[in-house]
């Protein structure tokens, strides 16, 4: 299997159209962004062709599988797919891959109660082809990071959830400072494994975003109204997924520090790990609905460093990961200049110059379009 090396316009999909989250090609994501709302509606085997190991999962979540299957390999649509005709079984690959996802969801109903505990990247790692002897190295193997999933594990050491939240709201400018901001318009750059892009960013309380950024053949946006999300391209336009919807809501909650606990009632507290040479305390964060949350706050001044999200589908958790670095004040507030936004095929940075807020914002900016834009 050759390396993956992507392209400028591949990282650039993954950057602001959300839409190569593990290894989708740019012809995959454009056919799925010209999917109909209405037809997200839909079972897979009723949307797309020749479905046969995953009937009766909605439509929608159908590609997000597909990037998850492809981030865990480490591999390409191509690798399982006929380029162009991805309904075709030519290839051995894509009848092996119906053979392992039965494989994996017998394991978990047998021995897991159903719940998503196997998944392909338990095995492959990122791999095309799973190693079953351990690999002989002088040098010490890394090992993946501990995840504290046990709740009722005692941490006597740790700050309480509303200790550490109520701290980080402080450091932000406290709740009066917070709710002064109805508006933010930001602008700077995305950079996207080096190469820039300008970028602008509209928010409007409590929860509307646009982001669009400029590129040579148009306009790339990626918007949420409080109600639904879209992401629109010069050659095609999506209506968001209920899944994209979701983590763009996180994104648009321009009062987030204040909104944090009433968006989210379940949290626990764990250790941290070392984030930008600072160290973190995690909070996890979860509700009915929802995605769950991973937040880890700086133990000295309480400043959100990073987030990360997961988006479930019938095979695993498609996982988003967001650093910010580079806090400013600005008219009171406390908000980051930078954050880099990182999946599993790709990551890019958006760089902030400019930051005006309680200014006016067009509202035409949040109204979702009726029409794809012209093919």
């Amino acid at each position: 299997m050759k390396p993956r090396n992507y392209s400028p316009m591949l990282l650039l999909s993954a950057a602001l159209i959300f839409l190569c989250a593990g290894g989708m090609n740019a012809g995959r994501a454009q056919e799925h962004a010209a999917m109909p709302a209405a037809d997200q509606q839909k079972t897979a085997e009723q949307q797309f062709k020749n479905i046969q190991a995953l009937k009766g999962i909605p439509a929608e979540q159908l590609i997000p599988t597909m990037q998850f299957i492809a981030s865990a390999l480490g591999v390409e649509c191509s690798f399982c797919h006929v380029e162009h005709a991805m309904d075709k079984d030519d290839k051995k690959t894509k009848l092996t891959a119906r053979k392992m996802i039965a494989m994996e969801l017998a394991l978990n109903q047998a021995h897991f109660n159903g719940e998503i505990e196997v998944t392909c990247y338990t095995c492959h790692r990122g791999t095309a082809h799973p190693v079953g002897i351990p690999i002989l190295s002088a040098e010490p193997a890394a090992k993946p990071e501990h995840i504290h999933e046990e709740e009722g594990e005692a941490h006597a050491a740790l700050a309480t959830a509303d200790q550490v939240l109520d701290k980080y709201l402080a450091a932000v400018g406290g709740a009066d400072a917070v709710n002064k901001i109805k508006t933010r318009v930001q602008k700077g750059k995305l950079d996207a494994s080096g190469t820039q892009y300008p970028v602008e960013v509209y928010s409007e309380a409590p929860e509307k975003r646009v982001s669009i950024m400029h590129q040579a053949q148009g306009d790339s946006v990626t918007a949420f109204n409080g109600e639904a999300g879209w992401l629109a391209m010069p050659h095609g336009f999506h209506r968001m997924t209920s899944a994209e919807a979701e983590a763009a809501r996180i994104d648009a909650q321009l009062h987030f520090p204040l909104q944090l606990r009433e968006l989210y009632k379940d949290f626990h507290v764990h250790p941290g790990e070392e984030i930008a040479g600072r160290p973190t305390v995690l909070v996890s964060a979860k509700a009915t609905g929802k995605l769950d949350l991973r937040l880890y706050f700086d133990q000295e001044n309480g400043l959100l460093l990073r987030l990360v999200r997961y988006a479930e589908t019938p095979l695993g958790r498609n996982p988003t990961q967001i650093d910010y670095a580079d806090y400013r004040v600005a008219d009171g507030v406390k908000i980051p200049y930078k954050w880099t936004l990182t999946r599993p095929n790709a990551s890019f940075t958006i760089l902030i110059d400019q930051v005006q807020q309680n200014v006016p914002v067009d509202e035409k900016l949040f109204v979702m379009p009726s029409e794809k834009p012209p093919q």
